[in-house]
This record gives C-alpha cells, structure tokens and sequence, in this order.
C-alpha cells in the first residue's frame, strides 16, 4: 500500500524564527533551544501524547559534535508535551533531518503515525553571523573588509590601503567613497606554472617599508606600500621557506620557516630553524600558548590529523575530527585566553568557523559555528593576533576578506 503523504500547515509564528543579535543581545543559553522547542510544539501538535521512534539525520554543516545536545533539547521538550522519545516497538515515528541551502537552514520532523506522514518544520536564517558558546560565552563576530571579483591568494592590510595578492600580480587598492578601487598593478612575470588550488601569502617586510608574497615557487620583494609613491616589486624564481605568520609574533615566539610544495598546495614538513621531529606534509600551522608556559605548534596534515610539537615531542591531537584544512590563533582574552579558529569540514555550499581551546591533547568547542557565505581558501592571524582574516570564495563567486573577531559575552 502507497503510504499516505500530508503536509501539516503550521502557524507562521513557528516558521521563521529569528535570532536578533545586537548590543547586548545573544542567543539563549543553548543555541538548539529555540528551534528544538518550536519543532517539538508541531510535533507534539501532530502526535499528541504517547510514544515514538526519535531519529536525526544531520544533512547541514552543523558539526557531528553539536548533534547530541540538539538531540537532548528536543527530547525534553517533547516530554514536556507528553510524547515520549524511544518506544522501539511503537509503531510512531519521528524522523527528524537537519538540512540547509544558501539563504537558511530548516530543521524538518517527519511524523508517521501507521501509513500516515505529517510534516513540521522550523526555519533559521543563515544571515546571522554571531554565535555564543553556553560554556564560555564566546561571541564570534565577522565583518566584511574588502571585496573582489578577481581571484584572491591573501592580502596585507597598510596605513592607506591594501596589498592584494593574485595569481599573476600584486595590486594595491585605496578607498574612495565609491568603494575600493585598483590603484597600481605590479606584474609579477613569472612564467612558472601554478597548482591547480594556488596559495600564497603577504607579509609586510621588516622595516616595515615594503613588503613579501610569496607563491609556489617564486618570491617577490616589494619596495613601498602606498599607490601614490614609486612602488616597484623584484621577483624571482626561489624555494626559500615561507615565513610562519600565524599568531608567532602576538605570543612572543621566535620567527618560523616551512619549507613549500612548488608543485602542489601544501608543506613539506621541513621547518627553519629545524625543530627536531620528522613531520608529513601539512597545510596549516599555527602556534598556541600553553598553560604551563612556552608555545606550542598546532599542525593540520594533509593526512587530515592535526597533531602538536610540545616541547620537542610530536602528539596526536584529538576531538578535530571537523575540523577543515585552515585555522588561526585568536588571541581573545575570553575563556583561556586564546583560541584556534578553523573552518569547518564537509562539502557544503558554505563554510564555517568555530573556536577551540587546547587545554591538553584534546579540543574543546568554545563557540558554536559561524556561518560563512561561501568556502573559506585561506585564514590567517591579523598581526596584532587579536583578530584573523578569512579569505572567501563567496556563493556569489566574489572574493571576500573577512575580519573575525571575538567578544567575551
């Protein structure tokens, strides 16, 4: 027999709920009690009291990690209304799928009652961009600073301007009322080719009078930083390490090299000066303050395991199992003082950003995700290590930098 199929129409106070996020404004304690309790009063509308197969099924970007809590709020707040979660031998169902697209995220409740299906739903709009921790608190916040239709590899942010670095040249932008406009074009003529997935990186030179970007392969020395003075950049083929950016500076550490894949888009795993274990190929680095005292360095392998050099030895590092092939330090003053930005993993049309601390060998979330419009190609540490830069491919196929910050709340 064709089994039955019935949307149930709902009122529309349940349909869109909206998180308004402001100045003194968050969200409740636990982010899924919101629309954990809207889906359950649908649910319990349809099935009245009794009992009934709970099953979720996580089709979004929401990590594996959250899925348990979100399970536990719609669980209590069914038993609230009289239906009872469990029941392997009922005959009820409730077939819960988390899923999102481009514009929000929409939590559906399949009820099946004999040949019958009820449908309830509640809607989130992924527009928010603040999220809180209800364990720390821990706001994650990102402001948009510059946009281009061109592909983007990393830019370096100046008293006047921005350097941007594209696979083919070196652009200085300067503001106007009208937006960000090109100011001067550097070629950087190298007939090299690049990886199909190309990365590069920025760093303002010492003196501060110029700057480097370094690609696969090639090496360029710019001389000067404002568009209106005589701007010039020497490249170079080369295979020198490319400088470790991330957070080294804002916790005193002394400066790294990594030594880059000309041909691909990783590490090789050789650092200057050496530091004395023997590491695969990784994509990210990143260093941390330790509870004890010192720095310790953060590495996310190509083998997608992230592992830890502390004090001379090389340990595995747990609980990251979402995490994605970029992250960052962010020195924020919350919770323990300082926390690992990543994005997240999976192949959803957009990514995210969560918060970490590393107390031991295991991560702990400090913030839920942050919702990003589009896929995040790189992320690094601002230099005062305070804030980071996320690159973006956005879903509107615009290159966006991204400034994240965080709020202790």
């Amino acid at each position: 027999m064709k089994m039955a199929m019935r949307l149930k129409w709902v009122p529309v106070r349940w349909m869109c709920l909206i998180f308004w996020v402001g100045a003194g404004i968050a969200f409740a304690q636990n982010p899924s009690d919101q629309p954990a309790a809207a889906l359950a009063d649908q649910i319990a509308g349809i099935l009245g009291p009794g009992q009934a197969k709970l099953t979720i099924r996580n089709l979004s970007t929401v990590p594996v990690d959250v899925i348990p809590s979100i399970r536990k709020a719609l669980e209590q707040d069914l038993k609230s209304h009289g239906v009872l979660p469990g029941g392997g031998e009922s005959a009820n169902q409730i077939r819960v799928t988390l899923s999102e697209n481009s514009r929000e995220r929409i939590w559906v409740a399949e009820v099946v009652q004999g040949n019958e299906t009820q449908v309830a739903m509640v809607h989130l709009p992924t527009s928010v961009q603040v999220a809180a921790s209800p364990k720390t608190g821990l706001l994650l916040r990102s402001q948009t600073v510059f946009t281009s239709r061109d592909p983007l590899l990393a830019v370096l942010e100046t008293q006047t301007g921005i350097i941007a670095l594209e696979p083919e040249q070196v652009v200085l932008f300067t503001q106007s009322a009208t937006g960000w406009n090109p100011a001067k074009r550097l070629q950087i003529g190298s007939k090299r080719p690049q990886s199909r997935d190309p990365r590069g990186e920025l760093v303002a030179s010492a003196e501060g009078a110029g700057f480097q970007a370094f690609l696969g392969g090639i090496e360029c020395n710019g001389r000067g930083t404002e568009a209106s003075s005589d701007v010039s950049i020497q490249c170079r083929e080369s295979d020198d390490p490319w400088p470790l950016v991330q957070g080294g500076n804002a916790i005193g550490s002394p400066a790294l090299g990594a030594f880059f894949n000309a041909n691909r888009n990783y590490f090789t795993g050789v650092f200057t000066p050496a530091l004395g274990v023997d590491l695969a190929p990784f994509y990210t680095a990143a260093l941390i303050p330790r509870p004890v005292g010192g720095s310790a360095l953060v590495i996310g392998g190509v083998d997608g395991k992230v592992r830890m050099i502390d004090n001379g030895a090389l340990k595995d590092v747990s609980g990251t199992r979402d995490w994605g092939s970029d992250f960052a330090t962010l020195r924020s003053g919350c919770g323990g003082g300082t926390q690992i930005v990543t994005s997240s993993s999976g192949e959803a049309a957009s990514d995210s950003l969560r918060a970490y601390e590393l107390p031991a060998l295991e991560v702990v979330p400090a913030s839920p995700p942050l919702a990003m419009d589009g896929s995040i190609i790189a992320l690094w540490t601002a230099p005062d290590g305070k804030t980071a830069l996320a690159l973006v491919h956005t879903i509107a196929d615009q290159y966006e930098v991204d400034r994240v910050s965080a709020l202790c709340n």
